[in-house]
Order: C-alpha cells, then structure tokens, then sequence
C-alpha cells in the first residue's frame, strides 16, 4: 500500500459524536429534568423515537437484504453471532458476583446483548479492511431489520424475571418502534429517494433525536439516584468487562469463520458485522423498553462499548488491509 499508514493516534481519536452524548448524559447529571418539564420532554422523546425509526425504515433497502441472502451460511453466522452468542455472553457477565459485575449495570450489559449491529460502521471497517463490502451491506441491513423484532423479545424474555422491562413495553414497542419502522418501508418507494437524496441533513434528525433520548433517560436515573449507587470503579469495571466482551467475540467470530471455511473477504464481513452493537438503535430502543429511571443506566454499558469496538476495529481493519494478499476476495 503507497501513503504514510495512520499512526495509533489517529487510529484510536475518539468518537466526537460519543463525546457529545457524554457532554449531554453530563448535563442531565447535573441539571436534571424535573416534574412538569420530564413529562413534557418524555413526549417530545416519544415522539423523536417514532421519527427515528421511521427513518430507518425508509432508509433500509430491501433489496440489500433480498439480494443479500444467496449468501446465507455467511448470514446465519453475523445472526447468530449477534443475537445468540452475545446474549448468552452478556447473560454471563451479569450474573457475575457483585465484585466483578456492578449490580445496576446488570440489565444495561444484557441490553447491549440484545441489540443488532451497526450499519454504517461495520461497512466502513469491512472496507477499509478490504473485505466482501456487499456481503457486509446484506449482513448489517439484515441485521437491524429484525433487531426492530428481535431485540424487544430478547430483552423481554431474558430481563423480564427481573423487572427491567416496563409494564408498557410491549405497546411502547409497537407504537414507537415497529408501527413507524413498518410505515418507513412501506413509504419508501415513495420517499426513499428523497430521503437518500438528504440523508446528511437527516441524520442530524437522527443525531439530535438520540442527545434527546440520552438526556430524558439519564434525568430520570439522576432522579433516582443513579450516581449514590455507581461510583468510578463500578465504571473501571465495566471497561474490563466490555473489553473481555469484545475481545471474546472477535476472536470467536474469526475462529468460526475460518474452521467453517469461509474466505478472507468473508471472514473480515463476518468478524465487523458480528462484533458490533448499534448506539443509534439502542439509544430510542432503551427508551421505548425501559422505565425512565432505568434506562439511563441500561444506556452506560452500551455507550462504553460502542467506543471501545470503534477503537479496536480500526486498528484491526487496517491489521486485515496489509495482509499480503488484499484483493477482495469472492466468493
């Protein structure tokens, strides 16, 4: 490869938009919203929410997912990958003694199990790694289409023994996440193109929907005490826990793909798009599902893990990117 390569620096630069969400998640700590104001902002976020997954469902192509599937076996194993082994490895972790495992960050660490991967992210990596870019397309897009279903059954059936799902969760689910997400992809034949067309300014719609969401939601944790239970080793912790995470899943999403047979280009779409969990749909997700003052703290494990696989796979894609022989391989 011609060109300087990035030093560790720029591989590891934060995400300023996970900064952002920090600064926000901040202010609620200290000037929470309260009576009136929390009512109010908690229909203003309901709302936001809907929007948010109305746009995903106007942006998701179909035929990506459709055209996609001739590679199933690849597929199967992103799926499995994302919503069998991290929920059971997360369901491990949180039944961890409380010296290992903070206990109010129990539910947030089952909640990130249960969440899809990353769309646009794990494109980028499979990319710059020179993987199968379309193979990784079909995979994410699959992905987040049934995490909208997924993801809500999940945490309901492995959350539900410990009441950390709301009594309306389900309802919420259907009105604020698959009542408009249905009504995005019906709508796109219509508006997909226009929405293509403003996809840079709508996703500012989306950006500023979740420092919404994360604001209401850490309010209500503030409210309810969350920072008298959580200090910064609960928090050193978590990294810990987030980095063994990671690590365990990308070393068995590589160890699989490679005894299964699968090629390189295959492998690098199977190790992005299987290790990643998604912060734009976790954010109104955990919104939708969680009481206010849960939430907030359910959305901690998964802000902590997003940094930390954003950090880590750029400095594998680039790993993959000088492997000797880096044409992307068929299939």
């Amino acid at each position: 490869m011609s060109g300087a390569r990035p030093g560790w620096l720029a591989r590891l630069k934060p995400d300023w938009y996970l900064v952002l969400i920090l600064a926000v998640a901040a202010l609620a700590s200290v000037l929470p919203a309260r009576g009136e104001v929390a009512a109010s902002l908690g229909w203003v976020t309901k709302a936001a929410i809907a929007v948010v997954f109305f746009l995903h469902g106007a942006r998701l192509s179909r035929e990506a997912v459709i055209g996609g599937l001739t590679h199933w076996r690849l597929h199967l194993l992103v799926l499995a990958s994302t919503f069998g082994l991290f929920p059971l490895l997360c369901l491990g972790l949180a039944a961890l003694p409380a010296w290992v495992t903070p206990p109010p960050l129990a539910a947030g660490i089952v909640f990130l199990g249960c969440l899809p991967s990353t769309i646009q992210s794990s494109i980028a990596f499979v990319g710059i790694a020179r993987g199968n870019v379309p193979a990784a397309v079909a995979a994410a897009s699959a992905s987040n289409l049934l995490g909208v279903f997924l993801t809500p059954l999940l945490v309901a059936a492995l959350l539900h023994a410990q009441g950390g799902v709301s009594a309306n969760g389900l309802w919420a689910i259907v009105l604020q996440l698959l009542a408009p997400f249905a009504l995005g992809q019906v709508l796109r034949p219509w508006i997909g193109a226009w929405v293509s067309a403003r996809a840079k300014a709508l996703s500012k719609v989306d950006r500023g929907s979740i420092l919404l969401v994360v604001y209401t939601a850490f309010s209500g944790a503030v409210v309810e005490g969350v920072w008298s239970r959580l200090d910064a080793l609960d928090i050193g912790r978590l990294v810990i826990l987030c980095l063994v995470l990671l690590g365990a899943v990308l070393a068995a999403t590589a160890a699989l793909a490679r005894v299964l047979g699968f090629t390189k280009a295959d492998e690098i779409a199977i190790v992005f798009c299987g290790s990643k969990k998604s912060l734009a749909s976790g954010a109104p997700m955990a919104a939708a599902l969680f009481s206010p003052a849960v939430a907030g703290v359910a959305l901690i494990p998964l802000m902590i893990f997003h940094q930390i696989q954003l950090m880590a796979c750029a400095a594998i894609a680039q790993r993959y990117a000088q492997r000797p022989d880096i044409a992307v391989e068929s299939r």
